[in-house]
């Protein structure tokens, strides 16, 4: 009798952690090979779940697949993996216990992370290998994205006609990280063929039962639940789980209640969870009718405090022409130089000052600090920076809800330099995020959601930049770049530094479909070796030969080279303000003298084209 039969009658018991247990006895590699190096220890684990009461067990397969395996070096080995795990399952379970295949998700906090055609090849090949070994059914667990578990639930299902257990994993109680409602993923799991629906991890038993408490029972498909141990704790570099199994067995009658026929555990859970689970629900009949709780609606309530008190820059930008001005923050404490310069720009005219975060890897004081007090102190408009490097996805988005309550709504967000180029080649970066994925997170921000699917309780109103250099071999994939920036959610852009105007013409007619704004980078040079640097050294800057000769030609005079860098921008400035609505001034090293002559010369030539008379300062060198 197949295990989906018996559960018409009767509640079955399913194992719990695998990792957790090989985790506790020292192992931190690629559990999933141990299947072919050391079988008995995971046979051993599988018969203490049997012993403890499960009805069914699962393959220790659940990262076995080639897009996980490849992190090992192991995506070849695939085959003898899977296979290998079920001929370990089904000598535990002889005639004591179903052997379920288990293929977990490969999508989590970052969706798009992995494109489905890469899901599709990878599961296909898992599946096939575990259908050939031969499995009594397949659990489809950890699956945080609907789209890709529905991706494969629907290959499963052409397949194999054994019994599919799809599981999704929660990180808000009742809804999925894309905010669908628990009740509607599960009607579009049965539809798509599974014949039990259910969670598993990342949710203890409370959380859990509080999302079943909101689901109707299935049409035609059973209910299921691996809650986990506890949340983990980090004690002495491991992780640690410290939900008893009393908990459990006080969990287990609930569970029923809520219609679950198919109980078992997930990340923290021993035999002793799973055993006070049997021992709690033997001989218990399923429930066949429940009132469903109705979750209430949250209403999102904006506040009036930190509500964006200016356009947009990329209305600004659109609507006329704009200087923006980089100043960056001091590497030291003292600030005295920094907020003169900044000061002096706004006199200038400037319609914002952005502030890099710690460019070229190089620690300098919080750009978020800095803007607020431009903004507190002077009523200048700040425009901050946000790397991938420094911060995971949990300090990110803290950062930018800090970022909006501080009233500073205009953001850039940029990769970073890697921090191999900086102070401390030793540091990590981190990288949890591409600069794409953090345009969307902020979009999402946007939304009043956190990119887990969470509510925030109000919606930001972040004007999003993005970075585009247009210093690469091709200027059309660079371009492919900006177009899938503003899918994903990018208002605007702003260029590397360009020195030729043939650059600006090149740019201009590469981008002349793009609809967003683009602020033109401008740095004026300072020496030869500035330059000679800036076009060997810095990544996505490049130096034409002939700039670069016109400023050896006063190697040994700074001012004279300062001057004829100056001109040299100046000329870029005429022709970019012929082609683009946006300007953007590079201070160096602090030399805010410099941008702010530039600025005021921008806005003479804005003046010139729109026939203003503002009084403008002339040359302040």
């Amino acid at each position: 009798m197949s295990f989906l039969k018996k559960m018409e009658n009767q509640i079955l018991i399913a194992d719990g952690a695998m990792g957790t247990l090989l985790y506790s006895y020292g192992t931190d590699c690629c559990f999933e090979e141990l299947n072919l190096s050391e079988p008995e220890q995971i046979l051993n684990i599988h018969k203490a779940y049997i012993n403890a009461g499960a009805d069914l067990i699962q393959t220790n397969t659940y990262a076995a697949n080639y897009l996980k395996l490849q992190r090992y070096g192991l995506e070849d080995s695939v085959k003898e993996i899977n296979s290998a795990a079920v001929k370990v399952a089904r000598n535990a379970a002889q005639d004591k216990a179903y052997v379920l295949g288990t293929i977990g998700g490969n999508r989590g906090i970052k969706p798009h992370s992995i494109s489905i055609e890469e899901i599709k090849r990878s599961f296909r090949e898992q599946l096939y290998c575990l259908l050939l070994a031969g499995v009594d059914g397949l659990l489809l667990e950890t699956y945080y994205d609907l789209k890709e578990l529905e991706t494969v639930l629907s290959i499963a299902r052409r397949e194999t006609a054994l019994p599919i257990i799809a599981q999704v994993s929660l990180q808000e109680t009742g809804i999925l990280q894309d905010r669908t409602p628990i009740n509607e993923a599960f009607e579009r799991l049965e539809l798509a063929g599974a014949d039990i629906i259910g969670l598993n991890c990342r949710l203890g038993p409370h959380h859990m039962l509080l999302t079943l408490e909101q689901v109707a029972l299935p049409k035609h498909a059973y209910l299921s639940a691996y809650p986990n141990a506890s949340l983990p704790a980090y004690v002495d570099g491991k992780f640690h789980y410290e939900g008893d199994a009393e908990y459990f067995r006080k969990s287990a009658q609930p569970f029923r209640e809520q219609g679950v026929r198919l109980l078992g555990g997930c990340c923290g859970t021993t035999p002793e969870h799973v055993r006070a689970f049997a021992e709690e629900l033997k001989d218990k009949a399923p429930v066949t009718n429940k009132i469903v709780k109705l979750k209430e609606k949250k209403i999102i309530v904006e506040t009036a405090i930190v509500k964006r008190e200016e356009p947009p820059l990329d209305h600004v930008v659109k609507q006329r022409r704009s200087v923006i001005v980089e100043l960056d923050p001091p590497r030291k404490l003292n600030t005295g130089k920094f907020f003169e310069g900044a000061k002096a720009l706004q006199d200038a005219g400037i319609d914002a000052i952005t502030l890099a975060d710690n460019s070229l890897a190089t620690p300098r004081i919080a750009n978020e600090a800095l803007g607020h007090l431009v903004k507190q102190k002077l009523g200048l408009r700040p425009l901050i920076h946000i790397t991938c490097r420094d911060r995971n996805i949990i300090g990110l988005q803290s950062h930018l809800m800090g970022l909006y309550t501080l009233g500073l709504h205009d953001v850039l967000a940029v990769t970073g330099d890697p921090a191999r180029v900086g102070d401390f080649p030793g540091a990590s970066s981190v990288y949890d995020m591409s600069s794409f994925e953090l345009i969307q997170m902020i979009k999402q921000l946007n939304e009043g959601l956190s990119i887990s699917g969470k509510e925030l309780g109000q919606k930001t109103a972040f004007s999003v930049g993005g970075a585009f250099n247009p210093h690469v071999r091709s200027l059309d994939k660079a371009v492919k770049r900006l177009e899938k920036k503003i899918a994903c959610g990018a208002d605007y852009f702003i260029s590397q530094p360009v020195f030729s105007e043939e650059k600006l013409i090149e740019i201009h007619d590469a981008t002349e479909h793009i609809e967003a704004p683009i602020y033109i980078g401008i740095m004026p040079l300072i020496s030869s070796k500035n330059a000679e640097y800036l076009h060997n050294e810095v990544p996505g800057i490049k130096i034409s030969e002939s700039i670069r000769e016109r400023m050896a030609r006063f190697k040994d005079l700074p001012a004279d080279a300062s001057r004829e860098g100056l001109e040299i921008s100046k000329s870029l400035i005429d022709a970019a303000l012929e082609l683009f609505n946006g300007i953007y001034l590079i201070t160096p090293f602090l030399r805010y003298e410099l941008t702010v002559e530039l600025s005021y010369y921008a806005r003479r030539h804005h003046n010139a084209l729109t026939g203003r008379n503002d009084h403008v300062q002339t040359n302040i060198l």
